[in-house]
């Protein structure tokens, strides 16, 4: 008999992962904090919603979860109606949010008193990767517990990587949002300096993309970056979270981490200037407004 998939969180990724699990042939129960969104997708799909998260785990074998942070994983899987109070024996739960390495190696111990498999299964590819199909999703867990997850996580990404035990898949998404930022305001930089000097933005991202300043970063953002359209894929007050996990997973485990501490405060400052709903390659317009030019 097939399992049945449970999956909690339908935001901006959650929702498009949901629906290629969906269309590859799962048969899904869903629960998101506003029930009407769930409700949604349920009526376009002909799916189930359940009333908790509790009750999802209940209902399923697998349960998945994409939230926006360390606190509602926490609240999710261990709060009152939670996944670990529904999840029977034998089931299987996987994380897939942005969160802290640490929680999830305190949720894996709660979870395999119950005899609850646990896997800390991170993503990258943004809003774009989750609607195509294409995430790259870095696992953490046992072997045994990511083979079995592997047709979902096949339906959801382009790239699948087992990276070692529960947390660490929570420490290479750290490690993928350090780089992601660091080089987003790297290009702002590069963008508005070269722009002072009378090249055309156009120009600068032709040049630096074929040598070896290249980057995905500017294949995905250029049109943001040139156009000034910020309107999110990845935004400012989440990237701003996931670097504050880097930084407490660095103090934690004792790695300094000076150039991701200075984007933070840089995210911090766009947060103060009414942007974070915003895109995060927006660091280009704090650049702009530390040069008093828009490039």
């Amino acid at each position: 008999m097939p399992e049945r998939i449970g999956f909690v969180g339908l935001g901006i990724m959650g929702k498009p992962m949901a629906q290629n699990l969906m269309e590859s042939g799962f048969e899904l129960v869903l629960h998101n904090r506003t029930r009407r969104k769930a409700e949604a997708l349920a009526a376009e799909a002909g799916v189930q919603v359940a009333d908790s998260p509790g009750e999802v785990a209940e209902r399923s074998n697998i349960t998945i979860t994409m939230l926006p942070g360390p606190s509602e994983v926490e609240r999710v899987f261990a709060g009152e109606e939670g996944l670990l109070e529904g999840a029977g024996e034998g089931s299987l739960l996987i994380d897939m949010s942005t969160s802290s390495p640490v929680l999830a190696r305190e949720l894996v111990r709660a979870a395999h008193e119950r005899g609850v498999g646990i896997l800390d299964s991170p993503v990258s590819g943004g809003d774009v990767g989750a609607i195509e199909g294409t995430l790259s999703i870095m696992v953490g867990g046992d072997e045994q517990d990511f083979e079995r997850a592997t047709p979902l996580f096949e339906a959801m990404g382009k790239t699948v990587t087992h990276v070692g035990p529960v947390g660490a898949g929570q420490f290479t998404k750290a490690a993928n949002q350090v780089v992601v930022a660091l080089t987003i305001e790297a290009v702002s930089e590069a963008l508005v300096l070269g722009s002072a000097g009378g090249v055309s933005p156009e120009k600068i991202l032709d040049v630096l993309s074929g040598g070896l300043a290249g980057n995905k970063v500017m294949e995905v953002k250029r049109e943001k970056f040139l156009s000034h359209d910020f309107e999110p894929g990845g935004k400012v007050e989440f990237h701003r979270k996931d670097l504050g996990i880097a930084l407490a997973a660095g103090r934690e485990y004792g790695v300094a981490l000076p150039v991701t501490a200075v984007v933070y405060q840089m995210f911090e400052a766009l947060m103060a200037r009414g942007r974070g709903g915003w895109d995060h390659c927006a660091l280009l317009t704090l650049v702009e407004d530390l040069a008093q030019r828009e490039m």
